[in-house]
């Protein structure tokens, strides 16, 4: 199999955001959970995106787990990776975003690379460096208080330079509005004064295009999924690849008993658990018991199989900021995540047994325990349910063929678990 892109994901759920990304424009996309075994079947495609779970783990970790995947994706003949980050550019000042960069930028021998986290589709945008959330600057969005990253300054040339040991640019929007020629330029000036890596703006999608062009010349680039907009356009401009029909994968639908799990404490969350209430039986669990014992997970499980062969559920960890702060003071930030996270994760192998096999996922820490508990090794890349969010169906499952839906906490708009239940099979 030869490559047009590797893709290196620092969650799952973001990896889904950029296959989804990718498979709109035309490129057959497969998301894979961790480097893929040999033995794992793979179709041919154009672009896999690799998903590691490494956006909150040490630092240490995640520069030992990326350039694994580089290699993996160099030995078999990708010309470009791109290293897929939140566009919201979730890193606190010890990592995980420069780090990771130092570290695939000398496994590719890159001297600078382009990163750019904007995609205006999510309304991600990015001048003069600054990132912007819609109207706002970042650090004056809900992202302030972000429960692992809180993200307390929008100019991402400071916030990356703190991360990184090479010094940090800009390219700026007048450059890019000039196209992929002149950002090259650009960074070929920045390059000679030794700067490792350079932020782009970019407002529109014409931007992320000129970018994507210029960053197919090198070997390297890190963004979020609307940098992948702007490669699998300009691998398809420049023949590489051929834009492809979307996988509809209704020809053999799944079927059976359906469920969601919630465990993102966004507002767009929980305005979308509120939402389902009206539509579906919602269990909200107590997450200090999720933390203290099992008990809590078997009463969801208890509940659950009275109502599956009603209708879909929805099972929810998912609390209000100040709830999470005061479990965090209690039993601390990391132990108190990773305990309701394998709660959740619990609590899906669970269903799994019970004969569900349509899972939608919400929370990007959640869809990775999740993940990982059922031992899933790939993905194809089915229909958009919400920007950002794509039907997944299992390659190499353990359990059989399941469609499933990894959804960032805050994708989708308040009718987000209906509309995904509509469309799953």
């Amino acid at each position: 199999m030869t490559l047009a892109l590797g893709c290196i994901a620092d969650d799952y759920t973001g990896a889904s955001d950029l296959a989804n990304t990718l498979a709109k424009q035309g490129l057959r996309t497969v998301q894979t959970i961790g480097i893929p075994s040999a033995d794992l079947p793979l179709p041919e495609v154009d672009a896999i995106v690799i998903s590691l779970k490494i956006r909150s783990v040490a630092a240490s970790d995640a520069v030992e787990r990326a350039p694994a995947a580089h290699d993996w994706f160099r030995a078999r003949g990708a010309a470009h990776v791109m290293y897929k980050i939140c566009s919201t550019f979730d890193s606190t000042d010890a990592g995980n975003i420069g780090p990771v960069l130092d570290a695939l930028r000398a496994d590719a021998l890159e001297t600078s690379v382009l990163v750019t986290p904007a995609f205006p589709e999510t309304d991600r945008t990015v001048y003069k460096g600054n990132l912007f959330v819609g109207a706002v600057p970042l650090n004056e969005s809900s992202l302030r208080d972000h429960p692992l990253n809180p993200m307390r300054d929008a100019n991402l040339v400071r916030v990356l330079a703190r991360q990184s040991t090479g010094a940090v640019g800009l390219v700026e929007l007048a450059t890019v509005a000039q196209g992929a020629d002149a950002i090259r330029t650009r960074l070929e000036q920045l390059s000679a004064c030794g700067t490792g890596a350079a932020i782009a703006d970019a407002v529109f999608e014409t931007d992320l295009e000129a970018i994507g062009a210029a960053a197919l010349t090198q070997r390297l680039s890190v963004g979020a999924s609307g940098l992948g907009l702007g490669l699998a356009r300009a691998l398809i401009a420049a023949g590489t690849a051929r834009r492809q029909q979307r996988v509809t994968l209704r020809e053999h639908p799944i079927g059976g008993p359906a469920a969601c799990l919630a465990g993102s404490c966004s507002r767009a969350t929980l305005a979308q658990i509120a939402r389902a209430e009206q539509s579906m039986p919602v269990l909200r669990l107590d997450p200090e018991k999720l933390v203290s014992g099992s008990a809590e997970a078997q009463r969801a499980l208890d509940w659950a199989a009275g109502r599956l062969a009603e209708g879909p559920v929805l099972i929810a960890s998912s609390a209000p900021t100040e709830v999470v702060s005061a479990l965090q003071v209690r039993y601390g930030r990391d132990p108190a995540g990773h305990a309701i996270e394998q709660s959740l994760a619990t609590i899906a192998e669970g269903l799994i047994a019970l004969g569900v096999r349509r899972l939608v996922v919400a929370g990007g820490e959640t869809s990775g325990a999740v993940v990982d508990r059922l031992a899933i090794p790939a993905f194809e890349t089915g229909p958009e349910i919400a920007p950002g969010v794509p039907v997944l169906r299992t390659l190499g499952s353990p359990h059989g063929e399941m469609a499933l839906a990894l959804k960032s906490g805050n994708f989708g708009g308040e009718g987000f678990f209906a509309d995904a239940l509509a469309i799953i099979a």
